[in-house]
């Protein structure tokens, strides 16, 4: 399982699952579409939108 941080691009095309956020927090929990999202290779992890946070995903 490899993580990626907000701002990195997808090196593949999947889904990606939440880990927490970059200040190491889980709280306040990301909405249920925002804890899996799929992306292209190529596109750019996103922040969490609910509260304004950049986030660690896992492949």
């Amino acid at each position: 399982m490899a993580i990626y941080k907000t701002g990195q691009e997808a090196p593949k095309t999947q889904n990606y699952s939440w880990v927490k956020y970059t200040d190491w927090t889980t709280t306040p929990s990301p909405t249920n579409e925002e804890k899996v999202i799929p992306l292209s290779k190529g596109e750019v992890f996103p922040p969490i939108n609910s509260c304004d946070k950049g986030a660690y995903w896992s492949d």
